[in-house]
């Protein structure tokens, strides 16, 4: 029954669709088709022969005890980088971020390599979020505040902190920062 969230969210991401696509498609409601994707309902007959039928699947692609082939590992290389996740220090100034990881339907951390020139900042963080983030500084040194607390993270230095509290970060220095973000949503 655990495997059941995750191929619908498969094969609703295979066809490109939102939650609320498929929710349409199948005349569920969007918060149940959440709900079974992240494995919080085990959907009722009925609800996974709407779903399977919305997304061209037979229902027991959703049942077998056949696990999809999917890679146990994304590997990253260098010159092939991503964009930084959608959402990470939006507002941010003075600083160059790549992705270096990104969730996929089995991962669920994403990671960012960012340089924070002298004066560069996160600006607004956005909405606070469940979930955890880590910074690990390579060089130079951040200032990081979280909920109200003051944090002098240098080379080889890491922070570990909830993301449902305020944070924000930047760059008091003279030379550039360079830093590894990883983020964790809950």
């Amino acid at each position: 029954m655990d495997a059941i969230g995750p191929k619908v969210r498969a094969a609703r991401s295979r066809l490109g669709l939102s939650l609320q696509q498929l929710a349409v498609r199948a005349d569920v409601s969007a918060a149940a088709v959440h709900k079974v994707e992240r494995g919080d309902m085990v959907p009722t007959v009925t609800t996974l022969l709407k779903l399977a039928s919305a997304l061209g699947e037979p229902v027991s692609s959703f049942v077998d005890d056949v696990t999809p082939a999917v890679p146990v590992a994304v590997h990253v290389r260098a010159g092939e980088r991503i964009a930084a996740p959608r959402g990470w220090a939006p507002g941010a100034l003075g600083v160059a971020a790549q992705g270096i990881a990104a969730p996929t339907d089995v991962l669920r951390a994403a990671g960012v390599a960012a340089v924070v020139e002298p004066g560069g900042e996160s600006g607004d963080t956005g909405p606070r979020r469940s979930g955890e983030e880590l910074v690990h500084v390579l060089e130079g040194t951040l200032s990081v505040e979280v909920a109200g607390a003051t944090y002098e993270v240098g080379p080889g230095d890491t922070l570990h902190y909830p993301t449902d509290r305020g944070h924000s970060w930047r760059n008091a220095g003279d030379a550039a920062a360079r830093a590894i973000w990883v983020r964790l949503d809950g």
